[in-house]
């Protein structure tokens, strides 16, 4: 079976009764294990039980709005979060990316759209994975990127692990996906449309607001000061990269 195509515990948080039966039929139909709930206080219950792969996550909701279950998520979970929102707003997507969410889509959308958007998030999950158990090893690609020392940014890629100033960084999925495709191609440029198309796929090659933010959110995580980067740097105009790692022994 292709790896896009596995199955997989998906949470969808909606409030519109109708939406949430038709998201929930129609993910079931492929075979997915699928739970549905209208209210954000209901869905951290939820996903700290179901333990979902994926949360499709609407932002206008009762009781705990999209954002607010959030920020309340990503204090303990690393589950994949796709924004399903009538909401097309720069500054919302741009704030619901900042609290942690990994992908966004507006309504109205068609459900093969949704789907391949979800086979996108699965693909990357995959790949994250198959490099953190070895799979991916390879003899020119050291398991560990250090730079700065032992207060510097240090990515255990076999583990999955991240440092900065000598504490574990906590990365969402999307977060540790672009962080590891930079450290894998140290003093390398890589295009924001290469960036793009490797992190979100090549549909997202002109979503420049999900690029900026995301390498906004880890320079807050990973640089002593954001504002004067040494890792996260970047070439005016042309893409991002990373210092070559220091010349040590891992």
């Amino acid at each position: 079976m292709a790896t896009s195509n596995r199955k997989i515990r998906i949470l969808c948080v909606e409030d519109d009764p109708q939406m949430r039966l038709f998201l929930m039929n129609q993910l079931r139909v492929r075979g997915h294990q699928v739970q549905v709930v209208q209210d954000g206080a209901q869905a951290i219950d939820h996903a700290a039980i179901f333990q979902p792969e994926l949360i499709l996550l609407d932002l206008s909701l009762p009781t705990l709005d999209g954002l607010a279950f959030l920020r309340r998520l990503r204090e303990w979970s690393q589950a994949y979060v796709i924004i399903l929102s009538a909401h097309d707003e720069e500054s919302v997507k741009i704030k619901a990316l900042d609290l942690g969410a990994d992908d966004y889509l507006t309504k109205p959308f068609n459900m093969e759209e949704l789907l391949a958007h979800i086979r996108a998030a699965m693909r990357r999950a995959d790949e994250l994975e198959r490099l953190r158990s070895g799979a991916a090893s390879v003899e020119s690609s050291p398991p560990i990127y250090i730079c700065g020392g032992a207060d510097g940014l240090i990515v255990d890629f076999a583990h999955r692990q991240v440092r900065s100033g000598g504490k574990e960084v906590h990365l969402t999925p999307t977060e540790y996906t672009l962080l590891s495709e930079l450290t894998h191609n140290p003093g390398k440029v890589l295009t924001h449309r290469e960036l793009l198309r490797r992190v979100w796929g090549a549909e997202y090659v002109a979503e420049n607001t999900y690029l900026r933010t995301f390498i906004r959110h880890l320079r807050r995580k990973l640089e002593p000061d954001p504002t004067k980067p040494r890792f996260l740097l970047n070439e005016l105009g042309v893409g991002y990269y990373v210092p070559q790692p220091d010349a040590v022994e891992v």
